[in-house]
């Protein structure tokens, strides 16, 4: 029996209990819906819990060790410069627009995104399935396209793909997407484009990617944006209208809706270059709530030294740093020495209540063990967000990308599919592409099924 076509939503940033208590409640009327339809449940992220590292995860079904995308801002040791994916428009002048524009739209999938993962997009072209995209980041796939705009490359994405009108595989009349972002322009390009690929069943994966209520918590904080979230409702209810209605549409369609990461609230933004200040060699990089500090062969202080500059430091929670064939995790002065014991599990020495986050250990050790990741890495206090190249913060606001569980847990209702692994115990974002390659009967890479394990 042919499997039903299946639709991937991910709603930027919207964090459970904000879903939680709309639904049912007559606020977002389609959430609810699909709630009564399908299942629910809290799935944890990745860390950092910042967005190109969690698309990145949701489109490999691995964590960064796999995916070998450390951050929103990072350092490149082979080209010798920073990598700036655009937190803010200050960090975006800081590290060049030009670069930046090119790292974010091109070089994240062409060149940063690891030889090793496999995207959904690519595992299931190579099983002769058709796939589909809108703006979303971590886009790699097999179907070469040519941007509208002369100066950017031929990029390989989704047989039917869509990024900001920078690339369009096809004519479909959607409005233009930077036309007033405040307003929800991108979600609207989004929208209307996956109604003209709905009345087309011009797929067999299709992912939705709105990009707005993030923007909106930023601002407004976590659980203070419900008229985006409404417009999301009315984004799903409007492809569900284009598929006839939501009988007919979950006759035709397996559906996912989901959330990258988190958001907590900001009250006060820190420089993490302060803390590091008068050490020579290092170069800290910062961004929304999490850091890492890159230390050069001029650095006259180990991983372990530097890390211990951070004890005094208020905003930083949990300093983590590779020691050996361990991995070091230091929370006010105590420490915690942790590896995995070959059972998917971890041997650990000292206090574990350091760790004690939602998937603290896994997510901490597959971060320190992106080969492009800092020497140290750091995530923030409640309430603390690092300010960016550019200075940039969130404060008065919500941020995200720490290991605490407001930036760390996400919605995750499925409809017409089975369990996720691992649903009897924890569920991560990385068990969503592998559940989907499940639902088409396509192969589950190995990192993937040694986690599933």
């Amino acid at each position: 029996m042919t499997p039903r076509r299946l639709i991937l939503v991910v709603i930027d940033g919207l964090t459970p209990s904000m879903l939680e208590g709309t639904i049912g409640s007559g606020e977002t009327p389609m959430l609810s819906a699909l709630a009564e339809c399908g299942s629910y449940r809290r799935a944890t992220s990745v860390f950092p819990s910042l967005t190109p590292v969690c698309l990145s995860s949701i489109a490999t079904g691995g964590h960064g060790d796999v995916h070998e995308i450390p951050h929103l801002v990072w350092y490149d040791r082979r080209e010798g410069r920073v990598v700036e994916y655009g937190s803010s428009f200050g960090a975006v002048r800081a590290a060049g627009i030009g670069q930046t524009l090119q790292d974010t739209l091109v070089n994240l999938n062409a060149h940063h995104l690891g030889a090793n993962a496999v995207t959904v997009f690519e595992a299931l072209a190579d099983a002769g399935l058709r796939t589909a995209a809108t703006n979303f980041t971590a886009y790699r796939g097999r179907t070469r396209h040519r941007s509208s705009l002369p100066f950017l490359p031929d990029v390989r994405g989704p047989e039917r793909f869509f990024f900001y009108n920078l690339y369009s595989s096809d004519r479909t009349g959607a409005p233009l997407s930077w036309r007033n972002r405040s307003a929800g322009s991108i979600d609207a390009y989004a929208t209307a484009v996956g109604r003209w690929l709905v009345t087309r069943d011009a797929f067999d994966f299709f992912l939705l990617y709105l990009s707005d209520y993030d923007y909106a918590s930023h601002e407004h904080g976590p659980d203070s944006a419900l008229p985006t979230l409404q417009q999301c409702d009315a984004a799903i209810a409007s492809l569900v209208e284009a598929g006839g209605g939501i009988e007919s549409f979950l006759e035709r369609y397996a559906v996912v809706v989901m959330s990258d990461h988190g958001q907590t609230r900001v009250r006060e933004s820190a420089s993490i270059g302060a803390a590091v200040v008068g050490i020579e060699g290092v170069l800290p990089l910062a961004s929304n709530r999490a850091a890492q500090l890159y230390l050069s062969a001029a650095c006259q202080l180990d991983a372990r030294r530097v890390a211990d500059r951070l004890d005094s430091f208020a905003a930083a929670e949990v300093v983590l740093f590779r020691e050996g064939v361990h991995a070091v995790a230091r929370r006010e002065g105590e420490e915690l020495a942790f590896a995995p014991d070959g059972r998917s599990g971890f041997d650990c020495s000292g206090d574990t209540s350091i760790l004690g986050y939602p998937d603290g250990l896994a997510r901490s050790w597959a971060a320190l063990a992106n080969p492009n990741a800092g020497d140290v890495l750091v995530s923030a206090a409640e309430g603390y967000e690092f300010a960016d190249l550019g200075g940039g913060h969130h404060v008065g606001g919500g941020s995200h990308g720490s290991l605490v569980t407001g930036d760390s847990e996400v919605p995750l209702l499925t409809v017409g599919l089975d369990a996720p692994p691992g649903s009897d115990q924890r569920v991560s974002i990385v068990d969503v592409a592998p559940l989907i390659l499940a639902h088409f009967g396509v192969e589950i890479p190995g990192y993937a099924l040694r986690r599933a394990a």
